[in-house]
């Protein structure tokens, strides 16, 4: 607060001076109940898209954890509400969070519980449209919001960095498995993990010697393949892809199981070959071709009207 000036003390003295300081103090809110003296939030009441219903503590500490937030970690949460969940974010987690929220009545309250918190140098709630924003720079996504609203943010989210983590209470995003679930007191909390784009054929190699050509098809997190060598070829084993992380195995050209460990980063991997029985060696691959277009990661259909 700053001193009321010069010419101010002189007009109103100073009793005058200590009404006013008195008076800015009072006006500050302390708790819940002073920022919702001008407007207060009914559960139920309907928004741009969705009705407001708040996630218990709970469930937002869970998603929270689920989604393994940290202070290195950028948090969007996707229909702020009240703040809660970005707000949490900062304090419990000490991350950076944004909340963007359409109705401007729950915007100003929740920038007054961001206040109160004492989070104002981590957390901003900002009024806006999802369907508008720009949330990609988040590595933490969290919503609340319903089926087909989940459904027509999924492919912006697919289109977000791998690895960036997703949480939703109790809706799911279509035909995309989470890759975890969890259960507190009859709600359900899901978690995502956007995955890298492998779909195509890949050349890979290790310093050793060994060469392969893996072709892989894709449908979000899961995938497939086979291995070739030599003009043979063997199906891939427990081919698995958690973000960037991409495993899979396959016998080579003389019988040995190998099984690949590594890194995407656009059109390259690189990681470890590990022989059953044998020695580990470095290996790198390259996409070639480059990554394929994948009806999985486009607009679901009926979602345009949300982008008008």
């Amino acid at each position: 607060m700053s001193l009321p000036s010069v010419a101010r003390l002189a007009a109103v003295g100073f009793a005058g001076v200590a009404f006013l300081v008195l008076s800015s103090a009072q006006a500050q809110p302390k708790n819940r109940s002073d920022c919702e003296a001008a407007f207060k939030p009914q559960v139920g009441q309907s928004g741009k898209d969705v009705v407001w219903v708040p996630t218990p503590d709970e469930l937002v500490d869970k998603m929270l954890r689920m989604a393994k937030t940290t202070a290195q970690d950028y948090v969007i949460d996707l229909g702020a509400g009240d703040g809660k969940i970005a707000i949490a974010a900062a304090k419990t987690f000490g991350a950076t969070s944004l909340g963007i929220e359409y109705n401007p009545d729950l915007v100003k309250l929740a920038n007054c519980m961001v206040q109160i918190e004492g989070v104002g140098t981590k957390t901003k709630i900002v009024q806006g449209d999802i369907f508008k924003e720009d949330f990609s720079k988040a590595n933490v996504v969290t919503m609340y919001l319903l089926p087909e609203l989940n459904l027509c943010v999924r492919h912006r989210i697919l289109a977000m960095r791998p690895g960036t983590r997703v949480t939703s209470h109790q809706f799911t995003m279509g035909d995309w498995n989470p890759d975890e679930t969890a259960e507190f007191d009859y709600r359900t909390a899901y978690l995502w993990i956007v995955p890298a784009k492998v779909a195509g054929t890949w050349a890979l190699k290790d310093n050793a010697g060994l060469q392969v050509s893996v072709a892989l098809s894709q449908n979000f997190q899961k995938v497939s393949g086979e291995a070739m060598q030599g003009g043979a070829k063997q199906p891939l084993v427990g081919a698995s892809l958690r973000g960037e992380q991409l495993t899979f195995a396959f016998n080579d050209d003389k019988g040995v199981t190998r099984t690949f460990n590594g890194t995407v980063k656009g059109n390259e991997v690189s990681g470890t070959l590990h022989a059953a029985g044998g020695a580990e060696t470095k290996a790198t691959g390259s996409l070639q071709g480059g990554a394929k277009q994948a009806a999985w990661s486009q607009m679901a259909a009926g979602c345009e009207r949300f982008y008008k």
